[in-house]
């Protein structure tokens, strides 16, 4: 009771550090109220084929798009409201299929010893407003001490605060003194992370129990990882039987399992044990991408932050070297995973750079990984969706799914960086960004 009067307390701190209002709620509401919104796209960019088609009008009634159609036959009523793109390349809100929303960009062990679940919450009221700001409607966040994850999710649901669609895992299951543990404390203190279980019982435990409380997709800890104390990338961690344990719950239980893996022996075998995608894939290799292949299961490459590193990153000596040992061999190998043909989702691990800046993640697959712009922007709607089993909600514009819709100055397929700086946001049909700003600093 206690820790939820504590969230309670957090959110409503983040609540007017990011500025929300009763007044604004209200604003949201009466946008979301019977009535049609028209939006007038100069440029329409079908993210299925790459075809543009000039002036046409999606016609937006509450959070979903009932129709899309040349401008000049649907004249507005009365009682529309039209929103004027016809400057800009309107195109589906992004996806981020790897974040950590309520986490931050800071790596001193002592910041990390002292965080707590209502830190978590409030940090994540700020972050999930960035990223919706930057143009990413739709998250699957993989990884949160707490549950704070699934409390964001549901004051964004519930129209609290502003914040991408998030689907969340709660804490990412690891194994005792691996990646996804607490380790850096001595013995004493017996600081163990909340998802960390050993064992087939125990995996099947966790996996309930993450589904207990709110998690819409498992994450697991199949390798070691960068940026945790005492553990190696390349060794694999759970084991194969483990992870065949972890996903036979989760799938007959209707969720969906990523696995973070470094390691090329820990990608085979989460992806030998039925995983749904392997997270980051450094040290991938050609028996790893065949098996891949085999059973369709998506990488989701994590390498804008290896850049953002190398120019901006302070890490902990223990950090350190292992960031530079995997950034020296894992857009090679990622490089060859794509052209041999393994299906890609946009991921970024936002939070080991600041998040806003997940679009730069898309200008690494095209200038530095070979991706044609338009495959590159596939990974981030219509592979994304795919992904999370979300093809019906989103990831592209058509009738039926959410009205989630950017816009920007020119065509991304002539140039990927312009996702980098979106001009327009709507996200379930609410406006939350216009003319580059979010729409609370625009005067009416």
């Amino acid at each position: 009771m206690k820790s939820k009067q504590k969230l309670t307390i957090a959110v409503c701190i983040a609540l007017g550090a990011a500025g929300i209002s009763g007044r604004g709620l209200a604003q949201q509401a009466e946008k979301l109220a019977p009535g049609r919104t028209l939006v007038r796209a100069g440029h329409l960019l079908d993210v299925k084929t790459g075809k543009v088609l000039d002036a046409q009008t999606i016609v937006v009634v509450s959070d979903t798009i009932q129709s899309i159609a040349p401008t000049a036959s649907i004249p507005a009523e009365p009682t529309d409201k039209v929103v004027d793109l016809t400057g800009m390349t309107v195109l589906p809100g992004l996806i981020d299929v790897h974040t950590h929303l309520t986490m931050a960009t800071n790596f001193d062990p002592y910041n990390e010893l002292t965080m707590t679940n209502a830190k978590e919450a409030i940090t994540g009221v700020a972050n999930a407003r960035t990223t919706l700001l930057a143009g990413i409607t739709t998250v699957r966040n993989v990884g949160a001490n707490g549950y704070t994850d699934v409390d964001l999710r549901d004051a964004i649901n519930s129209g609290q605060v502003p914040g991408p669609h998030m689907m969340v895992s709660g804490p990412p299951l690891g194994i005792t003194g691996g990646h996804c543990d607490e380790n850096l404390l001595p013995v004493q203190y017996h600081l163990v992370g909340d998802g960390v279980a050993d064992g087939i019982p125990a995996v099947q435990h966790m996996v309930r129990q993450n589904i207990k409380y709110g998690a819409d997709v498992i994450k697991i800890c199949a390798t070691g990882g960068v940026l945790s104390k005492g553990d190696d990338p390349q060794a694999s961690q759970y084991t194969l039987e483990e992870m065949q344990a972890i996903v036979a719950d989760a799938h007959r239980l209707g969720r969906k399992v990523a696995a973070h893996a470094h390691g090329a022996q820990g990608i085979l075998w989460a992806t030998q044990a039925g995983v749904d995608s392997i997270e980051h894939g450094s040290y991938i290799n050609d028996e790893g991408i065949a098996e891949m292949k085999k059973r369709g299961t998506y990488l989701v490459p994590t390498v804008y932050l290896e850049d953002w590193m190398l120019q901006y990153g302070h890490l902990p000596p223990f950090y350190q070297q292992k960031m530079k040992d995997v950034s020296a061999v894992a857009k090679q190998n990622i490089r060859h995973a794509i052209e041999s043909g393994v299906k890609i989702a946009m991921g970024t691990d936002a939070a080991v750079y600041p998040h806003g800046l997940n679009a730069h993640e898309l200008d690494v697959y095209v200038n530095q990984l070979g991706m044609s712009p338009l495959a590159a922007l596939q990974t981030a709607t219509i592979n994304a969706a795919d992904l999370m089993g979300w093809t019906a909600k989103t990831g592209t514009l058509e009738p039926g799914k959410w009205a989630d819709i950017i816009a920007v100055d020119k065509n991304p397929l002539d140039d990927i960086r312009v996702l980098q700086n979106v001009q327009f946001v709507m996200k379930g049909g609410v406006v939350y960004k216009q003319a580059g700003a979010p729409v609370s600093t625009i005067k009416e």
